[in-house]
């Protein structure tokens, strides 16, 4: 076994480990997990791009046990491959070109904003606050909600359901996961269902509206399955790698003091920091693809009906593609990470995860003096969905 995702100092800390499988064989056969594991960049690149392997996805048995999971998995883009996957992407990249990343972009400065002077309330007195729960969740759920129009009132739903969702992706599940998954995707996908019959007849500017009305050049839409699909895809991978991102980055920063004090210094550096946060503690670990002929990986044949597996954490750390890769470097420029994939899964939030990344750091920032551990944090459990279930800090705020 190559990875026992069962091992708590694998999940607090999998870069040592990644270290040693690396240099041992960039791509490797995990009996444990009956998978190949690809461990180098190179190999974590290619099993991203490789046209051989593909996304399938199978459902979950009993058939009516999962009927919502299965559907929500089974009609989205993440599952798809040629020829079904460039038609989806291509209606919603139609949608999305819109301009909602722009339009979003202040009101979420002003979000994050917002947050942060909450925040600093909440610590007036010096007492501790959890930038887990009131500030890195806070922000990508409101902003999703935003974004596809969800009412006010309905917004505190988002988080639970994409919560329960989530946790089907980890290998080593507790017992009623899944159950709570699948009641939680039958709750979002009859309240999407409700909200697109809303948007026909009263559109507005969200997304929601333009993935009701976007057709292609030929006339074709997407089906009311494939809508649903795709917002709930949006919540759950939009709010799961930004609140890991903003949480794992944090503490990234706390740690090395002389990095975060370069950045309250330069603000300019927002942007490549993000990237280098990304890359230096990336939120989602595992990427697994399924081999639909005999593929070549660097030095190894992956059967046709194998799995193999791109760890991005272990790639973005690999020293032959980065410079003291297991340095926190603020202000690197060249930075191939994979945090956000690539090949046709390129994550197509990534540009509005990067504003929302962008605004939270900077607001954090500027309207701090000084932020200070107040205890050691708390890891979550998972290792796919790799992020911090507390992270208590105390702050100061600038003058």
């Amino acid at each position: 076994m190559l990875l026992d995702l069962d091992d708590p100092s694998l999940v607090a800390d999998p870069y040592p480990v990644f270290a040693a499988r690396r240099a041992e064989q960039p791509i490797a056969w995990d009996d444990g997990l009956g998978m190949w594991l690809a461990f180098g960049h190179a190999e974590a690149n290619a099993v991203l791009r490789h046209r051989g392997l593909g996304r399938i996805w199978v459902d979950r048995l009993p058939l009516a046990g999962f009927e919502s999971f299965n559907l929500i998995h089974r009609n989205a883009l993440l599952e798809m491959e040629p020829p079904e996957h460039p038609r989806l992407r291509r209606l919603i990249a139609a949608a999305f070109a819109r301009g909602h990343v722009e339009r979003l972009r202040p009101w979420v400065e002003d979000l994050a904003a917002r947050l942060v002077a909450d925040l600093l309330e909440q610590a007036a007195d010096g007492s501790a606050v959890d930038l887990v729960p009131t500030y890195a969740d806070e922000l990508p759920v409101a902003v999703i909600a935003e974004l596809l129009g969800v009412p006010q009132a309905d917004r505190p739903q988002l988080r639970p359901w994409s919560n329960s969702i989530v946790k089907m992706y980890e290998y080593d599940r507790p017992a009623g996961v899944e159950s709570a998954a699948e009641t939680a995707a039958a709750d979002f996908v009859a309240y999407l269902r409700e909200l697109a019959a809303q948007r026909r007849t009263a559109p507005g500017e969200d997304l929601i509206s333009h993935l009701v009305s976007v057709r292609d050049t030929d006339g074709d839409r997407l089906t009311e399955d494939e809508l649903v699909t795709t917002c709930i895809l949006l919540l759950n991978a939009g709010h799961e790698a930004t609140v890991n991102v903003t949480g794992n980055g944090m503490l990234a920063l706390l740690r090395h003091p002389g990095e975060l004090a370069r950045l309250r210094a330069d603000p300019s550096l927002i942007s490549t920091a993000v990237e280098e946060l990304m890359r230096y503690d990336s939120p989602l670990q595992l990427f697994e693809r399924t081999a639909v002929r005999d593929v070549e990986i660097g030095p190894v044949t992956v059967r046709a009906g194998q799995k193999v597996a791109a760890l991005l954490g272990s790639a973005n750390r690999d020293p032959a593609v980065f410079s003291d890769a297991d340095r926190l470097v603020l202000n690197r420029t060249d930075n191939p990470h994979i945090a956000f994939g690539a090949g046709i899964h390129f994550c197509i939030g990534a540009p509005l995860a990067r504003v929302e990344l962008q605004a939270s750091f900077a607001a954090l920032l500027a309207a701090t003096a000084s932020i200070e551990l107040a205890s050691e944090p708390v890891r979550r459990p998972e290792f796919v969905l790799r992020g911090l279930a507390q992270l208590p800090v105390t702050l100061a705020p600038s003058e």
